[in-house]
């Protein structure tokens, strides 16, 4: 009964979440309550500097896939000119559009899916000179908290410097999904801290790239760490893919159902 009727409504709401109009009003919604959170909460942003020199310049702003939420706002008001990668996906789609309410324009692709397209998009955007790019190395389906090339080939064929960047907040939800999404509470203390830049020479060799991917890594876990640990949040796992999750996820539904099952009634 549960599987049908399960089926019955995700069969309702994915066509209607992909109409284009649906998607503007639920990104209408969501950028609400963002704001409404964000002027709720005290702020405290270290390394501002480092943003105001590069928001209107070549440069790749990196954040893991969970950590984009009260980013926005803090772009939108630090006055960002910049491109942000999407999925293609529905949900990916949707974002864009939220995005798109926060000032920030749009990339569509991932290192899965226009990989090739985005690399060409993205050279194009930075080497232009006005405009700065915005992404999440982790996306858009994992492994959690690992960095991928992409954003290492930005900088490598363009000069443009890498710069993490990660926000934490006192009071949090963490959402059940692979990214442990963290949608930051009203009333709270927001934490932003943007990183320092890091250059691609052009002429890495495939030894040091790895390298230094595994540095900026090492960066911006430790950046996720010491921010939660500040509060005593949940510690995100390393190496959750989308795919495993939720296919765990389902295991563990159908294992806790059949369990219900064989118990005697009262």
């Amino acid at each position: 009964m549960y599987q049908t009727f399960r089926k019955l409504w995700k069969g309702f709401w994915e066509p209607v979440l992909r109409m284009d109009w649906v998607q503007w009003i639920v990104a209408g919604l969501m950028a609400i309550a963002i704001w409404f959170v964000y002027f709720t909460c005290r702020k405290r942003i270290t390394n501002w500097e480092t943003f105001k020199k590069y928001r209107r310049k070549p440069a790749i702003f990196i954040f893991w896939h969970g950590r984009s939420m009260m980013l926005s706002p803090i772009v939108c008001l630090g006055g960002m000119r910049a491109y942000a990668v999407a999925s293609r996906h529905k949900d990916g789609r949707m974002m864009a559009k939220l995005q798109r309410l926060f000032g920030l324009k749009s990339i569509y692709g991932s290192t899965s899916d226009g990989g090739i397209s985005v690399l060409r998009q993205g050279v194009r955007v930075l080497r232009r000179g006005d405009y700065s790019m915005c992404m999440s190395p982790d996306g858009p389906g994992g492994p959690s908290l690992r960095v991928q090339d992409g954003a290492l080939y930005f900088a490598k064929m363009t000069g443009a410097p890498i710069i993490p960047v990660c926000y934490s907040a006192s009071h949090a939800w963490f959402q059940k999904r692979w990214d442990r999404y963290l949608v930051a509470l009203p009333f709270s203390l927001i934490t932003c801290k943007v990183g320092k830049p890091i250059f691609v020479d052009s002429k890495i060799n495939a030894t040091e790239f790895e390298a230094l991917r595994k540095k900026v890594e090492d960066i911006m876990v430790r950046q996720v760490r010491e921010m939660d640990g500040e509060f005593n949040l949940f510690q995100v796992e390393q190496d959750l893919k989308s795919s495993e999750f939720k296919k765990n996820l389902r295991a563990q539904r159908d294992a806790a159902r059949a369990k219900k099952k064989t118990q005697p009634r009262k």
